[in-house]
Order: C-alpha cells, then sequence, then structure tokens
C-alpha cells in the first residue's frame, strides 16, 4: 500500500507526498481535494457493518404480528 506524508509548498499549503513501496514519491496531491476524497469514500469495513445492520433491521420488521380486533 502506497504511503503518505504530510508537506508544505512555498506558499504554505498542505500536500500530501504519495510514496510507493520503495519510498519514492509517486505522486503530490493537495491535501484538502485528497482528504475530502477521503471523507467521501467509506471503507471495507464501514460498508460491510452498515450491509448487517440493514440485514437485522429487516428481520425484525418481519417477526411483528398483526395485532387483531376484537
Amino acid at each position: 500500500m502506497a504511503r503518505r506524508t504530510v508537506l508544505r509548498s512555498s506558499k504554505g499549503t498542505k500536500l500530501y507526498a504519495v510514496r510507493d513501496k520503495s519510498g519514492k514519491f509517486k505522486d503530490i496531491q493537495s491535501y484538502k481535494r485528497a482528504h475530502g476524497a477521503d471523507i467521501k469514500r467509506k471503507s471495507k469495513a464501514e460498508a460491510a457493518k452498515k450491509k448487517s445492520k440493514k440485514k437485522a433491521t429487516k428481520k425484525t420488521a418481519r417477526k411483528k404480528t398483526k395485532k387483531k380486533r376484537v
């Protein structure tokens, strides 16, 4: 997996320096754009957790019985 290092440009803006496995710079991104993209994207663990939660709520909804009028 690529590692990212936080740096600052000569103008003072934060940058992500993306490195490859050997440690060489592969890509440099602005921190603001890269961080925003990270926030919008969900991790595999979060997606799996949400999926299992949906299944649990569907099961409980089915178990409810209808009340009979007397």
